[in-house]
């Protein structure tokens, strides 16, 4: 039996592959084989771990974009939390997961697979920007700079600002209106919702 330091290392090591295959070839190319050879693992190590290459797209992705929720999750430097800082924050871990070359890779060839988390269900990712978000909301709210409501349903709402702005920016791109238009309006519009 693998010691737990060599399964988190086989475990890194077929994540970083995936994304490789992923960025090289799409999803939908991109094999178990593929991935196994690419960590220089065999296909049992890979199996040991995910039942397919589903299962580990959807850790790749947590792993991916779940670091712009932990962005939120920081502190002010400057002062307290506020409205403005929150809508800052967001409006950057937007732009992050828009320009993230996996993002941008599977939104180009295999845009089914983030369908689930739009429709049916949340993902880790957005877990960890809602806890994030949550969190932020309470503290700007005792300092009595964030609005007043449940800071759960606050969140949510916020999230659901962002999945327009991460999924459909690029259709509203054009000469009169740029990404950084877009990243200016969404962190405009969540912080008046925030105040």
């Amino acid at each position: 039996m693998p010691s737990p330091r060599s399964a988190a290392t086989d475990e890194e090591s077929l994540l970083d592959a995936a994304r490789e295959c992923v960025l090289a070839v799409g999803w939908r190319r991109t094999t178990v084989t593929d991935v196994a050879r690419r960590a220089g693992v065999s296909r049992m190590t890979f199996y040991r771990r995910w039942p397919d290459m589903t299962a580990l797209t959807a850790d790749l992705m947590t792993r991916e974009f779940a670091g712009a929720g932990r962005s939120v999750r920081g502190r002010s430097a400057d002062g307290p939390v506020d409205a403005a800082w929150i809508a800052a924050r967001v409006s950057a871990a937007v732009s992050e997961i828009r320009k993230d070359p996996l993002f941008q890779k599977i939104v180009d060839v295999d845009p089914e697979l983030l369908l689930p988390y739009l429709l049916d269900r949340r993902g880790r990712a957005q877990d960890t920007m809602l806890a994030a978000l949550v969190d932020r909301i309470r503290e700007g709210q005792k300092n009595a700079d964030v609005r007043s409501g449940r800071p759960e349903v606050l969140a949510r709402t916020v999230l659901l600002i962002c999945h327009g702005f991460v999924i459909s920016t690029q259709t509203m791109v054009d000469g009169r209106y740029s990404d950084r238009i877009a990243r200016r309006e969404l962190a405009q519009a969540v912080e008046s919702y925030l105040s």
